[in-house]
């Protein structure tokens, strides 16, 4: 007995660490996926962050057309990573609405200025409320809204160049 309890101490460390290696090694899925793939998105107004841009009713995601939301920030780094495929989108007639995540004019006018403006409307979420209300934990983040406001499809992080063939697939698909 005196035997097994010297040795308990030891298996004890192998297995905890064994543990720990294999969460390391081969982690689990940590992506937070939107409870909202599927459902109508979310119901809000918010005015226009710059003059000269509209602001956004959600009720005009029922008009028929699919497009993109896009929620991004003039602070974040990957949102300026992403900005040549959403030109792109926007070049094939993709409208893109973006939703700025506390933001202020000055900022967002400069970032859009430098990296290109692909968007339709850039609305004032300030608060994060509407960004949250997607279910969207960070930025960039991309939904597909399909011509009766429901959200189809999901995109966390920036939009690569590889990246633009799946969106492409999913707005043929939300028609």
């Amino acid at each position: 007995m005196r035997r097994v309890l010297i040795w308990a101490p030891l298996a004890l460390f192998v297995l905890v660490f064994g543990l720990v290696a294999s969460g390391i090694f081969a982690p689990g899925d940590r992506v937070v996926k939107s409870a909202l793939i599927g459902q109508p998105a979310p119901a809000f107004t918010l005015p226009a962050l710059l003059p000269g841009k509209p602001g956004f009713d959600s009720k005009a995601f029922a008009d028929g057309k699919p497009r993109l939301v896009n929620i991004f920030a003039s602070w974040c780094g990957p949102c300026i990573a992403e900005a040549p495929q959403l030109m792109k989108l926007k070049a094939m007639g993709i409208e893109i609405v973006g939703i700025a995540t506390a933001d202020t004019p000055e900022a967002m006018q400069a970032f859009l200025t430098r990296n290109g403006d692909p968007f339709s409307a850039v609305v004032d979420d300030r608060n994060r409320k509407v960004q949250f209300a997607f279910g969207s934990a960070g930025v960039p983040e991309t939904f597909v809204i399909d011509g009766r406001g429901k959200v189809t499809f999901q995109h966390i992080g920036y939009v690569s160049e590889d990246d633009v063939p799946k969106l492409l697939e999913a707005l043929a698909a939300a028609k």
